[in-house]
């Protein structure tokens, strides 16, 4: 008779199947659970759709729960393949919804070995419609009670509805205890539910109907709820099982078993229905997910758009119960097998560590996002503090796997892999998947041979002896030479290296440990190099008071060079004389430090301590964006703004006035007929509107501008809610990118709507020209830059597949969205203008000097580049010195003030300009606001010869090259705001006045 802990220990190395095959669309998927036999050792969570409602051409459903008989996926056609999964799993508890009593007879026919429990939902009595069942070996288990309850006012009415529910939905519930274990009397609760398609608010309420059942159970019972939801996760209903909202005053205490799986499959298999299409989700599927990911309207624990789930409550240690952690996986089921029983089948056994709510819930930040894409949706969300992170929690003894990340250094901007040094490997080297984002930071994050234990202090561990030669020391030297660290992630918080501030008791932090030192023996001139061999490492975590786990909230080192020693030949066995836990010898200083010479021999050893932390899990990154120059940053910050306010609205107030002033004299001057000649910027009524030279140039940076405004305006908004924070690493840029080419609709449309002002006929033409110039221009530069990286051997250079994937992101979906909102815009009517165009051009009269175009553009960058520049220092220091940036709220504030100082500039001068009887304002405009582009690269060449220390010309080129192409980026953003501004402003005084 096996025992039950032994048994939770087996289920460690148990595999965890999630077979994600769905069923038509609009339908809901059954879910269900399961236990292995105990010498399998193996946990299988599945998701099978063998059956479903048909549709009528009016969106009602049919009178029969089976497909069409001449249907290829009829039940007849599919019932002995459903039979064969189920057997192959051979689970120990299976639920189902929306079977009819004809198909449940034939699974309990073919599985012998069998009993189901639950009624119609029209009550015990009726045979004809739908059941909620759960099937359960009676082997392996024994039925202590169940019951069935309605999702309506009146629970206990078989048949009942309510809340606008179309038809009766139940919820089974079964006690079960297992046989054959010890000691005896392990019982779990499984509730099996299926919830209404169409009412939103009987979904909501049969939810918190539901949970109140489960909240009535004893704390220690294990309770897994699963069924067909009919809404995604990040519903009202699912936040609030999930503990994100509140449902009449209660907020539910469920976890959700797809997040945390340790293990996925199929994970692009978006949705559990899909009208039996396999995973062929369709291009509107397709672009719908993107969008959603692109917006990270969800975080992970929620980030599917499934209507099936697997829930399950916390179970409470206890004495005789292992909780463990499974790991769930996913395989293809053929297509065939979707449509009615919706079965989910899935081992609860393993999954109990994951089942853990801790009594108390973090803390977190309830955010509802207005998600404004105009053609697409809109979706309100709830998040932790960093969205995009789960919280982890970890029991004494679980492994604390550490992962190492690049080498980099400020000296070089050159990243590169960790293994490129002569590092200690461990058997396997994994790559962890990389975002877009992260590739292209240069991130490669692979797996160590540092394995800790949860609060397990280790001493002394030693993790592997090399031995140098002059190529390995060559390579060690030249990495201390330039000041690279050591990037290592733990429960994905970065590495760092505490240093007290010396004026205050505080402590900031350095990222990375470094590779070494270089520096003198006491009394010795001559320089050496060392290398930081021992680490100490910090794990700081935060123990929840009921429960005997704890999560991770700090990861710190304490570096040292310690030359090892030990007695005898090495082998695995041999003990060091330096570091020995046995004897209770550390290292705790580099007072004998190890050198880097040809021939040396280097032991590289670890130490690692546990602290409790008063930090909770939602906080933890507080310390890591913690600013050495804090307070100069805010004091900065503020008074910028200020300054920049206080001067838009000096400007502004002098614009409307003099405005008012000359719109008031010409319309009483043309009533009372005293004009004989008009004066000032009416006068140069006949040419204000004639198109520019180069019009079809000025159109395609115009739209490019457009593009580049939407894609910082979204990215903006989500970086100032918090949903790009510094945790998700690559982020930032993949929605930039992401959101670059789909903005590409947009700059279709702005281009070709110019265009067609301007009289223009080969819309293609232009269409073409705005896809491929800005983009191919900045792809050169880069792909210059990324040959010269290529040729360092850095990892900071793009591979071969994120090149494509950058490429398809520009011709397969930028280009085709640049044409379509080029067709849209151009097929619009033109917009007409205000006053009429002489048919000869005026002529300009000379201009004073400081109406030169050239001198009035140059001061009209001034005040756009006063805005940034502040906050620019703090966006370039987190770039070249490899610091967090994290104030997205104030950056947003100075984005708006951005705009409103371009516009502010752009149409003040455009005004003076109008006097002077000069009407060529269609270029001057666009780089009157533009210009403040050559300041902001001005600055960055002051910042690279004052704030870095960057000797390399190959580091210097990248340097230039990069903020070449962001000052570039800049002018495209900020004269496109300066146009569209006097576009506006031209537009509106001309049509204010009275002309003949």
């Amino acid at each position: 008779m096996p025992l039950v802990e032994s048994y939770w220990e087996s289920m460690k190395s148990g595999l965890a199947d999630m077979v994600n095959t769905g069923s038509r669309q609009g339908d809901s998927i059954t879910a269900a659970l399961f236990l292995k036999q105990f010498v399998d050792e193996k946990v299988q969570w599945m998701h099978i759709d063998v059956a479903g409602p048909v549709w009528n051409d009016k969106k009602k459903i049919a009178t029969s729960f089976d497909q069409l008989e001449d249907s290829p996926n009829s039940w007849d056609k599919r019932k002995d393949l459903c039979v064969t999964v189920i057997t192959s799993y051979s689970p120990m508890i299976l639920c189902t919804q929306q079977g009819v009593k004809t198909q449940l007879d034939y699974l309990q026919q073919c599985l012998p070995d069998y009993e189901h429990f639950g009624i119609s939902r029209k009550g015990s009595e009726d045979t004809s419609d739908q059941h909620c069942t759960i099937f359960y070996d009676k082997e392996k288990v024994e039925l202590l009670e169940g019951g069935t309850f309605w999702l309506s006012e009146s629970p206990s009415v078989p048949g009942s509805t309510s809340w606008g529910s179309a038809d009766p939905c139940i919820a089974t519930w079964a006690t079960f205890q297992l046989k054959g274990v010890e000691p005896p009397g392990f019982s779990f609760e499984i509730v099996n539910t299926k919830m209404d398609e169409f009412s939103p608010r009987a979904r909501r309420r049969g939810a918190l109907l539901t949970w109140q059942h489960i909240a009535s159970l004893p704390p220690s019972l294990p309770v897994v709820y699963c069924g067909g939801f009919n809404t995604q996760k990040e519903s009202t209903t699912g936040r609030f099982l999930l503990g994100r909202s509140r449902e009449h005053g209660v907020v539910g205490d469920m976890r959700d078993a797809w997040p945390n799986a340790r293990v996925r499959k199929n994970v692009s298999l978006i949705r559990t229905y899909h009208g039996f299409k396999g995973d062929k989700q369709g291009a509107l599927e397709f672009l719908k997910l993107i969008f959603r990911a692109l917006c990270l309207c969800w975080d992970r624990q929620t980030q599917d758009l499934h209507v099936d789930w697997i829930l399950f409550r916390d179970l409470r240690r206890t004495n005789h119960v292992r909780r463990n952690q499974s790991e769930e996986e996913t395989f293809p089921i053929p297509p065939l097998i979707s449509s009615w029983l919706r079965t989910l089948l899935i081992l609860w056994a393993s999954s109990w560590e994951k089942m853990e709510v801790l009594g108390k819930r973090p803390p977190a930040i309830q955010r509802w996002v207005f998600c404004v894409m105009a053609i697409l949706f809109i979706t309100n969300v709830h998040s932790f503090y960093l969205p995009g992170v789960a919280p982890q929690d970890f029991v004494k003894g679980d492994p604390l796997k550490v992962k190492v990340n690049k080498l980099t250094s400020t000296k070089t901007q050159l990243p590169y892999s960790y293994y490129s040094l002569p590092y200690c490997k461990p058997e396997k080297i994994v790559d962890s998947a990389e975002n877009l984002g992260e590739v292209l930071r240069g991130d490669r994050i692979e797996n160590s041979p540092y394995v800790f234990k949860m609060r397990e202090p280790q001493m002394c561990n030693v993790v592997c002896r090399i031995t140098l030669d002059a190529k390995l020391a060559k390579e060690f030297k030249e990495k201390i030479d330039d000041e690279y660290r050591v990037n290592m992630i733990l429960d994905n918080l970065p590495l760092v290296v505490p240093y007290k501030r010396p004026d205050t008791d505080s402590s900031v932090y350095q990222h990375g440990v470094p590779v070494g030192v270089k520096a003198q023996y006491a009394g010795s001139k001559e320089e050496k190099y060392f290398i930081y061999n021992h680490l100490t490492f910090t794990v700081k975590f935060h123990k929840d008071e009921e429960a005997d786990a704890a999560r991770i909230v700090g990861f710190e080192v304490k570096p040292f060079s310690a030359k090892h020693e030990y007695e005898g030949k090495w082998n695995d066995k041999t003990r060091l004389t330096t570091c020995d836990p046995h004897a209770k010898r550390t290292i705790t200083s580099s007072d004998s430090p190890q050198e880097v010479e040809d021939k040396k021999e280097i032991i590289f050893t670890y130490d690692v301590e546990f602290k409790e932390s008063e930090v909770k899990w939602a906080s933890r990154w507080d310390t890591y964006l913690l600013m050495a120059d804090d307070q100069i940053h805010w004091f900065s910050i503020v008074n910028s703004l200020m300054i920049v306010l206080f001067l838009s609205g000096m400007v502004a107030m002098i614009m409307l006035r003099t405005l008012y002033r000359d719109i008031s004299k010409y319309n009483q001057l043309e009533t009372q007929e005293e004009a004989q000649e008009e004066t000032g910027w009416k006068l140069v009524h006949g040419d204000v509107f004639r198109p520019p030279t180069n019009s079809d140039l000025l159109c395609v940076y115009v739209g490019t501008g457009v593009q580049f405004f939407g894609m910082i305006l979204v990215t903006m908004i989500f970086a100032a809610l918090g949903f790009l924070s510094p945790s998700n690493r690559g982020g930032l840029m993949t929605a930039m990118l992401l959101l670059w080419a789909f903005m590409g609709l947009f700059a279709g449309y702005a281009a070709s709507r110019l265009y067609k002002i301007f009289k223009g006929t080969e819309w293609k033409k232009i269409t073409l020209q705005t896809a491929f110039t800005f983009p191919g221009i900045v792809f050169a530069i880069f792909f210059v830059l990324n040959a010269i990286i290529w040729g360092e051997k850095s990892s900071g250079a793009v591979p071969f597949g994120t090149m494509f994937a950058l490429v398809f992101l520009w011709f397969g979906i930028s280009v085709p969205l640049v044409f379509v909102g080029s067709y849209v815009g151009f097929r619009k009517p033109a917009i007409d203008d205000p006053v009429k165009t002489n048919k000869i051009p005026r002529q300009i009269p000379e201009q004073a000097w400081y109406m030169n175009p050239v001198f009035s553009i140059l001061i009209g960058g001034i005040l756009p580049f006063g805005a940034v520049f502040i906050e620019l220092f703090f966006i370039l220091t987190s770039i070249w010195l490899h610091q967090f940036y994290y104030i997205f709220g104030f950056l947003f504030l100075v984005f708006v003030i951005l705009i409103i100082t371009c516009a502010e500039i752009t149409i003040v001068l455009c005004y003076f300009q109008l006097c002077s009887e000069d009407y060529l304002w269609w270029w001057r405009s666009y780089l009157t606001s533009g210009s403040s582009a050559l300041y902001l690269f001005l600055y960055a060449a002051f910042y690279f010869f004052t704030k870095l220390d960057i000797t390399k010309p190959v580091s210097g080129v990248l340097y230039f090259g990069y903020m070449l192409i962001a000052s570039y980026a800049f002018f495209v953003l900020t004269g496109t705001i300066g146009f569209y501004a006097c576009f506006w402003f031209t537009r509106l005084i001309y049509s204010s006045v009275k002309i003949d």
